[in-house]
């Protein structure tokens, strides 16, 4: 056993205090119980050994990737796991104790500076590119997690283990999108159980370009990237919700104080769209979605912040 046998197999817990009377019941899955307190271990260990097993990725080589920091922080656990070297390109955009979290699992960091700390299509571009120019150097692999469907499979188990815990009785499943390869996992695998689940995506508002809107600047990290991801698969979707970036910080606040979870932005936005499908779908109805990483990679960030 190794520190990569403990991605996986996440509590799910019943939220009881935000959610509003007269609507289906909602739970979450704890996917901070995760090595590095986020889901994106999941598809780090699947992309690495994928890579390994077909001989993309050999022993000496080096691993870049571009990331906002949860993938980066995943990908650097694993290569740290797997005695691999790896060069992260990220941006100021993103929380501090990502970039530490990365740095301290080995990564070394190349920081391409953002437009006052937000994500735009133009950053996301711009890390694109400098991680292009890394993966030229020989002996280097590049993940390239919005190009890579290896990162899909990751997210079976985690489909598995939501059926398996709600014993089959799951009506809706809601979840952020990033790189889409989360949420088209979850839902590849939900679909084929119930072909009549419902599964939603969540955008920010600001930047609603699943459901064909502009592309704008936002602060709900590790979400909309500003245009569509290679990997979004629009016939899994049933619906797309825009969830604003101060409704997404304040949920995840209520989260802590109410629930006593601890969580992150996007897992914010993801039970504030949860709670509009419940309240759609009525009280006989259950929706899942994803606590998606820790609030501990945001205590430095206007979210938690002491003001």
């Amino acid at each position: 056993m190794d520190i990569l046998n403990a991605i996986g197999k996440t509590s799910i817990v019943r939220l009881r205090k935000v959610v509003p009377p007269d609507c289906a019941e909602i739970f979450v899955k704890l996917e901070w119980e995760n090595p590095t307190g986020s889901l994106k271990d999941r598809m780090a260990r699947a992309v690495i050994s994928r890579a390994e097993e077909d001989g993309r990725l050999k022993r000496g080589d080096t691993v870049v990737e571009y990331t906002g920091g949860s993938t980066g922080t995943s990908l650097a656990l694993v290569c740290a796991a797997r005695g691999y070297r790896i060069r992260i390109v990220s941006s100021d955009a993103f929380s501090q104790e990502k970039l530490d979290q990365m740095a301290a699992f080995g990564a070394e960091l190349t920081l391409v500076p953002s437009e006052g700390g937000l994500t735009t299509r133009k950053l996301i571009l711009e890390m694109i590119e400098a991680a292009r120019v890394l993966s030229r150097q020989p002996r280097t692999y590049w993940t390239d997690q919005l190009n890579n469907p290896d990162s899909i499979a990751g997210y079976y188990a985690l489909a598995e283990e939501i059926w398996s815990q709600t014993n089959g009785t799951i009506d809706a499943f809601v979840h952020g999108v990033g790189t889409a390869a989360s949420l088209r996992g979850v839902a590849t695998v939900l679909k084929r159980y119930k072909p009549g689940i419902r599964i939603v995506a969540v955008e920010p508002a600001e930047s609603p370009v699943l459901a064909g809107g502009p592309a704008g600047p936002h602060r709900i990290e590790g979400v909309g990237i500003g245009y569509t991801p290679p990997l979004w698969e629009p016939s899994l979707v049933d619906d797309i919700l825009p969830v604003g970036t101060d409704d997404a910080k304040e949920m995840a606040r209520r989260l802590a104080r109410e629930e006593a979870l601890f969580a992150g932005t996007s897992s914010g936005a993801n039970v504030v769209a949860a709670i509009r499908v419940a309240e759609r779908l009525g009280p006989d109805a259950r929706v899942v979605t994803l606590m998606a990483d820790s609030g501990l990679k945001y205590v430095s960030t206007d979210v938690y912040k002491r003001r």
